[in-house]
């Protein structure tokens, strides 16, 4: 297994404790431990805590026992402890899922490892792609990807969900939940008193984390988010940092303007990276093999030539703002529960406002916004007869149905868990993001692609404490007269240039994924499609691959205002770019 993984420079330590092994491999020192019957492993870091984080768990569950050991911890981990006199080998995952873990019970055994990839060939475990994660990787969105939280895109391997520990003894294994938010309702809607909690919270999250971050750089984007963690940390520092944006020529996707406003006061060196048209299947087949799975969305292909670069400049690792949406109601999406909390409240008068502000500020030429679109996203979204129930966005997560080969999978038949732990609308869309939807790919992609070039990677907002806190702040001071992010606009007075903190229009941590499947790319793309391998493997009803294909490619010669297939096309190429390099079969 751990000639399995590939973090380049990497050290190895191995330990054999009774019927167990335990290694680690990775950058830097090993975080291995042993002490007594005892024997740890640790994947990440823990806050606040000097030395050898294998070491300080020991300690901790000699003091107090396994799980309420977690409760003392704090950071981004996946740890594994086994004890040999007890015969039991515990595994848990930090609060929000930033370290990935996967197991699997064969025939050699019960196996973990911090990537699928690591698991694979070993007796028991075989190359064979789960049937249903093909199915919505293929025709769904990639908000479905995620919504069993212990499934994988394996048959035979299984994901040990965020906030959960795993007791594994005689061959049976008990999950539970650790750690969870309750419904303690909202705080005093003081603004004030609210953004210097804000303040506070981030600020030492990205404090606790730049102590344990080797050599750091930072991912700069035109948004909020990207650039408070990055003025953040350099009041923590005392000192200007460095940091990495990606570049497109395309001026509707490149933030150059918006991200100069950054750069006199918090920047000693800026590196873009201009993306260009790049070599896609080249870059899918890499981005493949390092996250042992096809990669959700097209923009980890600009992510992942950022980790490259900023590896080869020599920092160990990397900052970002993910999370910042989540946690804000930053994503345009949001507008709707907002929109129904205000509702479901009987504020008709301000709900109209609302409306009114959100299309006067976010019109789009493609995505209209005015009060019957409004109206008919509500009906989409969102369940009146219970208040705070979300729905599924059925036409959405159906767009590409056709796509899929008849009697491969219904996904008609496929329903979502939508989770609604609390009364709000706006709450339960947040959660279902960060532990269902949109969250868990970007951090496994963040996780392995940093990795694959030797880099940790760190996402503040992703802090529970600032999460405790944001889900107790009022929809009004998330969304307010068609602007997002409120409080964090608020809390970031004086820190973040004006320019930057009171802009309301937001490009997005997009890329111009549609020419990319013009072109040079094209011409690959229809050979990967016109291929026996594609086209007898039974995924795809091929016909209309190649109508969609067609139909891309006139779109964007066009230059029409009208929904392009950028996103089929790319789940499309890295699903099978996934199946090729590992050798998969589809189970049945």
């Amino acid at each position: 297994m751990l000639a399995a993984q590939a973090i380049p420079g990497g050290a190895d330590q191995e330990i054999a404790a009774g019927p167990a092994r335990l290694g680690w491999h990775g950058c830097g020192t090993a975080h291995a431990a042993s002490a007594g019957s005892m024997t740890a492993v640790v994947d990440g870091a823990f806050l606040s805590r000097a030395g050898n984080p294998a070491e300080r768990l020991l300690q901790l569950v000699r003091e107090r026992g396994f799980e309420r050991a977690l409760q003392d911890l704090r950071g981004d981990f996946a740890v594994a402890l086994y004890d040999v006199g007890e015969g039991v080998l515990w595994l848990a995952r930090d609060r929000l899922g930033v370290k990935p873990l996967y197991y699997a019970n064969g025939a050699e055994g019960f196996t973990f490892a911090s990537r699928p990839g690591a698991l694979l060939g070993l007796l028991g475990v075989g190359r064979v792609a789960d049937r249903r994660f093909v199915a919505l990787f293929a025709g769904s969105h990639y908000r479905t990807f995620d919504n069993d939280p212990q499934a994988s895109p394996y048959r035979d391997i299984r994901q040990l969900p965020a906030a959960h520990l795993l007791r594994v003894k005689d061959g049976r294994a008990e999950l539970r939940r650790y750690w969870t938010l309750a419904d303690e309702g909202d705080l005093p809607a003081d603004e004030g008193a609210l953004a210097e909690s804000y303040r506070e919270l981030l600020s030492r999250a990205v404090s606790e984390r730049l102590a344990v971050a080797p050599s750091p750089a930072f991912t700069l984007s035109g948004g909020m988010d990207s650039s408070s963690v990055l003025a953040l940390a350099v009041n923590a520092l005392g000192a200007r940092q460095h940091a990495y944006s990606s570049t497109y020529a395309d001026p509707t996707f490149d933030e150059t303007a918006e991200i100069r406003s950054m750069l006199d006061a918090n920047v000693e060196q800026w590196h873009p990276v201009a993306i260009g048209t790049p070599d896609v299947m080249g870059l899918v087949e890499r981005m493949v093999r390092a996250n042992d799975e096809p990669v959700a969305t097209a923009t980890w292909l600009s992510h992942f030539l950022i980790c490259e670069r900023a590896a080869q400049d020599g920092f160990g690792a990397l900052f970002g703002g993910l999370g910042g949406d989540e946690l804000n109601a930053g994503e345009y999406e949001y507008f709707f529960f907002h929109f129904a909390d205000l509702r479901a409240a009987g504020r008709e008068e301000m709900l109209a406002g609302e409306i009114d502000a959100w299309a006067r500020h976010h019109d789009h030429p493609i995505y209209r916004k005015h009060r019957a679109a409004a109206e008919r996203g509500l009906a989409r979204l969102v369940d009146p007869s219970r208040r705070g129930r979300c729905l599924p966005d059925r036409a959405r997560l159906e767009r590409y149905l056709a796509a899929l080969a008849p009697g491969f999978f219904d996904l008609r038949r496929y329903e979502p868990v939508m989770d609604h732990p609390f009364e709000s609308y706006l709450k339960n869309r947040t959660w279902q993001d960060l532990f269902r939807e949109t969250a868990p790919c970007c951090l496994r992609a963040g996780d392995r692609q940093c990795a694959a070039f030797g880099l940790e990677h760190f996402d503040p907002f992703l802090d529970e404490r600032l999460l405790a806190l944001m889900f107790r702040v009022p929809g009004g001071l998330k969304i307010r007269d068609g602007v997002t992010k409120i409080l964090l606009r608020k809390a970031m007075q004086g820190i973040l240039p004006e320019e930057t903190r009171t802009r309301v229009k937001k490009t997005g941590w997009n890329a111009p994924a549609h020419v990319w499947f013009t072109g040079r790319n094209g011409n690959a793309l229809r050979d990967l499609v016109a291929s026996r391998a594609f086209r007898e493997r039974g995924i795809y009803d091929v016909t209309e691959v190649d109508r969609l294909v067609r139909e891309h490619e006139q779109i964007v010669a066009s230059g029409e205002a009208r929904e392009n297939h950028m996103m089929f096309l790319w789940q499309l190429v890295n699903l099978e770019l996934w199946l090729r390099n590992f050798h998969l079969e589809v189970s049945a």
